[in-house]
């Protein structure tokens, strides 16, 4: 099953695609695609409704993140290991864990903004894990159980701000509009092997991440685990997962993004992202 969420920035509308990848409004079944509606028994509620029941959505609207009401926006840095190679960082014994500012959560296709006073404005494609229960020192056995499903982020990064500007990595990652998050919500049952995905990223045209999530180090099961040691974790909550090598940061030179430019994204089976860079 395929959740999104659509219409105008602050007052979008749950949906889901049908067979034939076309918007099916849910509004009349939930309020949002969050909170109860992420639930083992909310999505067995949705997973029962004949999509060609619900009113149908025109093809030309704008697609908002897949799932509201986020709490915690958590990240999972250098958690893959060629991506650990290329910028010269020791694989980590444990996951690096810091936080996202929910502030920067926008549509999959919506405008990024740099930032005044960005110099190095960066990408990367990730899988991220939408939290779809309580989750509290969960074991790792259990810890899928808690997962409502998977969707594609792209963990937009200043890298000035992240690594020369003083502190921990939180203000090169929590500007507005650094966290595009969709086009969907993929159901885990629906998701496939999240072990084994294919993952691109592309900037005007030319492809600079061509990864998978086999290079992962640490697995959505286990991260889901590890973070529930540190933290509750309640339905709608995203974990962001790392990325695969290909970044702006790791190119020789670096490249990094400039008003204009065009970033196209996606992993297998979980959908594409676009976003054109805008000037704050």
């Amino acid at each position: 099953m395929k959740l999104l969420r659509y219409g105008e920035s602050g007052r979008e509308k749950p949906g889901m695609l049908d067979a034939q990848g076309r918007i099916r409004d849910l509004s009349s079944i939930v309020d949002d695609i969050a909170l109860d509606a992420l639930s083992a028994q909310g999505l067995a509620r949705l997973r029962a409704i004949d999509p060609a029941s619900l009113p149908l959505v025109e093809e030309t609207v704008r697609y908002g993140a897949c799932v509201a009401r986020v709490g915690k926006f958590i990240c999972i840095g250098l958690n893959y290991a060629d991506h650990a190679a290329e910028t010269g960082a020791a694989i980590p014994e444990e996951p690096i864990i810091f936080l996202k500012a929910t502030s920067a959560i926008c549509g999959p296709n919506d405008k990024v903004l740099k930032p005044r006073g960005s110099t190095k404005l960066d990408w990367e494609v990730e899988l991220g894990i939408v939290i779809g229960e309580h989750t509290s020192y969960v074991t790792k056995d259990r810890a899928l159980d808690h997962i409502a499903g998977y969707c594609v982020i792209n963990d937009v990064s200043e890298r000035n701000f992240q690594i020369e500007r003083g502190g921990q990595w939180d203000k090169g990652k929590g500007c507005d509009t650094f966290g595009p998050i969709g086009p969907w919500l993929v159901t885990r049952d629906e998701a496939g092997d999240v072990g084994d995905l294919k993952m691109w990223l592309d900037v005007n045209g030319r492809r600079y991440q061509n990864g998978s999530t086999k290079t992962m180090i640490f697995k959505p099961a286990f991260l889901v685990h590890y973070v529930s040691q540190f933290m509750s974790l309640q339905p709608g909550d995203v974990i962001s997962t790392g990325t695969p090598p290909g970044v702006g940061l790791g190119q020789k030179p670096p490249v990094y993004l400039n008003a204009g430019d065009v970033m196209e994204l996606g992993i297998e089976g979980l959908g594409a992202q676009r976003q054109v860079v805008g000037q704050a």
